[in-house]
């Protein structure tokens, strides 16, 4: 029998004991302390939509997943279940790691909206980095998600702000997430506050890619091939690091899987509030929205993180930043597969490249400042 600390009253203790069942059957363990970390216990991503699903079953309360990086033990997990600001208190900004003396990074979500995919390259990037994510609206379940890319743009522009009110700012996303990450720096930079890094991970200028049969059976073969190329290119324990995370992704994608189906077969989808139908609903507007979207010229400097290798369908000329990056484009080739760059052991890779453009950011917008200064003083 879980013993329960004094410090929780008596709802919050109910609520605690509830909450170890629930760890206890996903995670597959016979006792877990209420003070034991989520990931630390072998939790990630896939087993959370499960975990959060029974959570939602038994408390009639729907949390992102994000609620980990907040709550990720019994006890403060059950502080939020109790709280009455479960719902009103959520926000769209989520502090992956939020200390360290060095700007903070802000990384936006990818179609399915959740930002856990970007844990790993957060750790790698060490404890003196301050990492921010931004998750998409409605995956608590308290209101539809948003359209367009412009919208997103402006809500996340605004919750950044709460954490650094001025510029330089660092941004970036993979896929998707570097989509609203240019166009978050469209706004900054409109509002004429200094953008110092856009980093774009394998992101495409989506609005100039056709979607028809051909194409989609093409990148699903690619994919397997990639697959295996990434596999093969690894030592035994490599192998065993990617095939672990290749099945959390593919757990992860069941109940997104899940829910779009249900939400064509369900007329009534808008009303239901499932995990599944909510994470189906939010990766099919994310996806619409990426490709309705037509970037403009940015007044600034991209660095386009790239594989070593294309999709076929995303190697054509004019699917890139070149053309748009009015300051030009840095291009950094990382020796990984597509669909490899956040997963283990290949996002350490990512991780190093990424701080090295950081720390370069940082030193050309200190000297800028420096030369403006002596500017002013003459």
């Amino acid at each position: 029998m879980t013993n329960l600390p004094a410090a929780l009253t008596a709802r919050e203790s109910d609520t605690a004991s509830q909450l170890a069942a629930i760890w206890q059957e996903v995670l597959g363990l016979e006792c877990i302390g209420l003070d034991q970390n989520y990931f630390d216990l072998g939790g990630d991503s896939s087993l959370a939509v499960r975990m959060f699903a029974q959570i939602e079953k038994v408390f009639k309360i729907k949390l992102p997943l994000a609620t980990l990086y907040d709550a990720p033990t019994i006890e403060e997990l059950a502080r939020v279940l109790q709280s009455n600001s479960t719902a009103s208190g959520w926000s769209p900004l989520v502090a992956i790691q939020p200390y360290g003396s060095r700007p903070p990074f802000f990384c936006f979500h990818g179609a399915g909206g959740n930002v856990l995919a970007y844990r790993s390259l957060s750790k790698h990037m060490g404890s003196d980095q301050p990492f921010y994510g931004l998750q998409s609206q409605g995956l608590d379940g308290s209101c539809s998600p948003l359209t367009r890319i412009e919208d997103m743009a402006a809500l996340y522009t605004n919750e950044m702000r709460k954490v650094q009110p001025y510029g330089p700012y660092f941004l970036g996303g993979y896929c998707g997430g570097g989509t609203i990450a240019f166009e978050v720096a469209q706004q900054l930079r409109a509002d004429g506050e200094p953008v110092a890094l856009l980093a774009l991970f394998d992101t495409m200028n989506w609005s100039k890619i056709p979607v028809n049969v051909w194409s989609k059976a093409t990148y699903s073969a690619q994919q397997l091939v990639f697959h295996l190329a990434s596999f093969l290119s690894l030592d035994l324990k490599g192998k065993s690091e990617f095939f672990q995370e290749k099945m959390e992704v593919l757990r992860s994608r069941i109940p997104v899987w899940q829910g779009m189906w249900l939400a064509k077969l369900n007329h009534h989808a808008d009303e239901t509030t499932s995990t599944s139908l909510v994470l189906g609903r939010i990766w099919q507007t994310n996806d619409r929205a990426c490709w309705s979207y037509i970037p403009k010229p940015y007044p600034g400097k991209i660095t386009d993180f790239r594989p070593v290798k294309q999709y076929r369908i995303f190697s054509k000329p004019g699917l890139k930043w070149d053309q748009l990056a009015q300051e030009g484009q840095e291009v950094v080739v990382l020796p990984v597969y597509p669909a490899g760059m956040l997963v283990e052991p290949f996002v350490e890779r990512l991780a190093v490249a990424l701080r090295k453009s950081i720390d370069a950011a940082i030193s050309q917008s200190n000297a800028s400042s420096s030369q403006q200064t002596v500017g002013k003083s003459v």
